[in-house]
């Protein structure tokens, strides 16, 4: 008697696993046949938007729509560039920054590009969204959009208090001197903390330096407000910053200008494809089961050294 509900349960539970594996197939076929093998346009103005953090490596699955990828972002650039009936690229910008090497490697693909450029910055472009930014032609925010920043950071989580204080040592066996630096089961030497900080301003200098390569500014200028500090949009375009306040429709005619044509924005997206489309099924699946446990572990990644402009 008692076995029946369970048994019951187990045919409802079943049945729910297998109807949600049947729409995930068919909605797979669907993405299958509606997806494309390379992104394409259909104006002659290309709109990518960098939204997000900026991470090095591509964009996919589940959480591909919350950060910037380097790799994919550069493979939308390159394929406006070699479009013909792309003849100019606008930049939608809402990031923080992120990874300063991904940053530089869209900066740089930016500044390669033979088609005239423009970037309008939404609620934020700092730091290394604003590198990105700064590697346009023009660039455009809003008088309350977030710009600046222009600095780095480095940190990670230390639990050498918490170990000492539950009796648990720290072993080390390296190879090398400074092996493991930034891990977070000891404290910092003041050897390392001084390589550490000297690494991070060396990367600030790159970072001045593009900036003020982009903006035709001197390294000086750029030096005085490269202080971290974050400047409205209102404040950029005073300190030479951004080029003028204004949005999506500002950038369109500044475009319309330079082109002498009318134009037609046409968004430029990474291609899904099925596999993707099943990775990021079962990714969102998964994450809307586990939902409190992936929060509990979703900075674990920061018990490492990360250093990000």
């Amino acid at each position: 008697m008692k076995t029946e509900p369970r048994a019951k349960l187990w045919i409802v539970i079943v049945f729910l696993a297998g109807l949600f594996l049947v729409s995930s197939f068919f909605a797979g076929c669907i993405a299958l046949l509606t997806a494309t093998e390379t992104p394409s346009a259909s104006g002659n103005v290309a709109l990518i938007k960098i939204h997000g953090p900026i991470v090095s490596g591509e964009q996919s699955g589940f959480f591909a729509e919350d950060v910037a990828a380097s790799d994919t972002i550069i493979d939308l650039l390159e394929t406006a560039e070699e479009d013909p009936s792309i003849k100019a690229i606008m930049i939608e910008i809402n990031s923080p920054g992120g990874s300063a090497v991904a940053s530089d490697e869209i900066g740089t693909a930016m500044k390669a590009l033979n088609k005239p450029t423009v970037s309008y910055i939404r609620e934020v472009g700092a730091s290394g969204g604003y590198w990105i930014a700064s590697s346009t032609d023009y660039i455009f925010a809003n008088r309350m959009s977030v710009t600046g920043s222009i600095g780095v950071i480095g940190s990670y989580l230390e639990f050498s208090g918490l170990l000492r204080d539950w009796n648990i040592t720290y072993e080390q066996l390296i190879s090398g001197e400074h092996k493991d630096m930034g891990i977070p089961f000891k404290p910092l030497t003041k050897e390392e903390r001084a390589i550490l900080q000297g690494e991070l301003d060396r990367i600030h200098i790159f970072f001045i330096e593009e900036v003020a390569r982009n903006r035709n500014l001197t390294k000086e200028q750029v030096k005085e407000l490269a202080t971290g500090r974050i400047y409205l949009g209102i404040e950029a375009e005073e300190l030479g910053l951004i080029d003028a306040l204004g949005g999506r429709r500002d950038a369109e005619e500044y475009l319309r200008q330079q082109l002498n044509e009318t134009i037609t924005v046409a968004e430029l997206e990474p291609p899904v494809s099925f596999l993707d489309f099943l990775s990021s099924v079962a990714e969102q699946y998964s994450f809307n089961m586990g939902y409190g446990l992936g929060e509990s572990l979703k900075t674990t990644e920061q018990n490492q050294l990360s250093i990000r402009t």
